[in-house]
C-alpha cells in the first residue's frame, strides 16, 4: 500500500516526474491550465481515495486534494519504491456530474 507520507516527502526532496500524458493534461485542463504548485497543494492537502496496487511498473493510487485557493483536483501517481520518487500518471479537475464529494464515484 502506497502511503501517502512516502508521497509527500518525495515531493519535498524533489523526486517528482511527471508523465508525458501529466503534462498534456494540465495544460489542457477544460477549467484552466494547472501548474506544478498546484499538484505539490493538493498532494499536501489531499487523501487517498483509492489504491491501485496490481498497477504496473509500479502501485499507484487516486489522490483527492484542494488547492491553497480551494481548487479541487484528483491526481493518479505511482510510488517507485526502489528509488524513492513519485510518477505523476494525470492530474485534472474531477466533474461534480461523475464524483460525489470528489471523492466517491457516482453510480
Amino acid at each position: 500500500m502506497i502511503e501517502l507520507k512516502d508521497i509527500r516527502r518525495c515531493f519535498e526532496s524533489d523526486r517528482v516526474l511527471y508523465s508525458a500524458h501529466a503534462r498534456r493534461e494540465m495544460r489542457n485542463e477544460e477549467f484552466g491550465p494547472i501548474v506544478d504548485q498546484e499538484v505539490y497543494e493538493l498532494v499536501c492537502s489531499g487523501e487517498i481515495i483509492k489504491q491501485y496496487p496490481d498497477d504496473m511498473p509500479y502501485p499507484s493510487c487516486l489522490i483527492y486534494g484542494t488547492t491553497n485557493t480551494r481548487r479541487p483536483l484528483h491526481t493518479v501517481c505511482a510510488y517507485d519504491q526502489e528509488n524513492d520518487q513519485v510518477v505523476i500518471i494525470t492530474v485534472y479537475h474531477p466533474a461534480l456530474a461523475l464524483w460525489e464529494d470528489y471523492t466517491r464515484r457516482k453510480k
